[in-house]
């Protein structure tokens, strides 16, 4: 049920289009407490969350920056604490803390995952 909500036209900020906020997707962000209406029509809005990796609606702490891509990132080498392999690492290893090859990464995240 949609109490007290009517369809809106609202216009993208994105491309400009006007695009439909119905009564029931008003009520579902009363009812998950979002106080914002959409900015972005679905196209825009589905673009803008495959440009993020697909993490929701959510703006990320970093979605004002570039992001940089994972070829761009430094790499640091390390040994892993499982197989004793040196490895590459996207962060600065600590001695408090094991670091795991790609593969004993893996292995140890499917385990903990149950599969």
């Amino acid at each position: 049920m949609s109490f007290g909500f009517t369809d809106k036209v609202l216009t993208c900020r994105d491309c400009g289009t006007q695009f439909v906020f119905t009564a029931g997707e008003q009520q579902f962000y009363a009812d998950k407490g979002f106080t914002n209406e959409p900015s972005r029509c679905p196209t825009c809005r589905q673009a803008a969350r495959a440009r993020r990796g697909g993490r929701g609606d959510a703006p990320s702490y970093r979605s004002r920056e570039p992001r940089e891509s994972r070829q761009d990132r430094p790499m640091y080498p390390a040994i892993c604490s499982d197989c004793g392999r040196e490895t590459m690492v996207p962060f600065l290893p600590r001695q408090d803390r094991p670091v795991y090859c790609s593969d004993c990464f893996r292995a140890r995240r499917q385990v903990s995952s149950g599969y």
